[in-house]
């Protein structure tokens, strides 16, 4: 009887501690299912977001890659929509955004290949929002950080664009020829070839055809209403011409800003050149 009784209050004893292990590998099981599910979720949403990017749905690539910065515990996945979202702003002009994106991505990835992407969506971001000297502090910062890049080619291309924007014409030449002397057989080089050939000053296109009557309607028509137009003959790799009208030849590029919107307005198509 006694040895019952102690049994029994053993068995209470133990009671809670029992119940505790219980619960707490019930808490356990259920953290690493949701870990497990919410890893086949940003998995599925992964490949969801490069369908959608292959499709050309922005948009749609944006809410997918929040649901996955919000979702994801795995590095990889989280630095791969960071770079999908800030690809996918640049794409609907949304440059903000997209430096905001690609400046956090630059600081986040440890990953030497994803870090120059980041830097080279950066600096695109920076040139399309028209803040050139914050392009050339990017480009700088990745040619230094790795002078061995695996896109030299295109980040010369870069340098000189900017440059070219800049007014800095030697500066952009010595890039230009660089692409040419060290990747001569790289898709770059027929640009820098290109702009190799253009004059030293900022003009406004207004069109491009391969059709010369178009172009020569066209600059007849600017002409018309008193604007300098011409007309510059191009080629592509396939030897295909295009025969570009331009309007202007201005030392300023603020000056050339001055006249894109004055033809913007007109309801031009403009582009300013180089």
């Amino acid at each position: 009887m006694v040895v019952g009784c102690g049994h029994d209050q053993t068995s209470r004893r133990n009671m809670p501690l029992e119940r505790i292990s219980i619960l707490f590998n019930k808490i356990l099981f259920c953290l690493l299912f949701c870990a497990f599910f919410l890893a086949k979720i940003v998995s599925a949403n992964l490949v969801e977001l490069e369908a959608a990017f292959l499709k050309g749905d922005y948009p749609q690539v944006k809410i997918l890659a929040r649901e996955i910065l919000n979702n994801s515990s795995d590095k990889e996945s989280y630095i791969k929509a960071r770079y999908f979202l800030g690809i996918s702003h640049l794409w609907l002009k949304e440059y903000p955004e997209a430096i905001e994106e690609f400046g956090k991505l630059t600081k986040e990835t440890s990953d030497i290949n994803f870090k120059d992407k980041s830097y080279l969506g950066l600096i695109d971001a920076y040139y399309l929002n028209e803040e050139y000297d914050k392009a050339w502090e990017a480009i700088t910062e990745l040619l230094k950080l790795n002078p061995n890049s695996d896109y030299l080619s295109l980040i010369y291309l870069k340098a000189a664009r900017v440059n070219l924007k800049l007014a800095q014409w030697s500066e952009a030449t010595d890039y230009l020829k660089k692409i040419l002397s060290d990747y001569p057989k790289s898709l770059d080089a027929n640009i820098a070839k290109q702009l190799l050939e253009e004059e030293r000053f900022f003009a406004v296109q207004v069109g491009s055809f391969q059709d010369r009557k178009l172009a020569e309607d066209l600059a007849g028509q600017l002409k018309e209403r008193g604007e300098y137009a011409y007309i510059v003959e191009t080629s592509d790799l396939e030897k295909k011409k295009y025969f570009r009208v331009r309007v202007g030849k201005l030392s300023l590029l603020s000056e050339a800003k001055t006249l894109r919107s004055k033809l913007s307005e007109a309801g031009y198509p403009t582009t300013i050149y180089p």
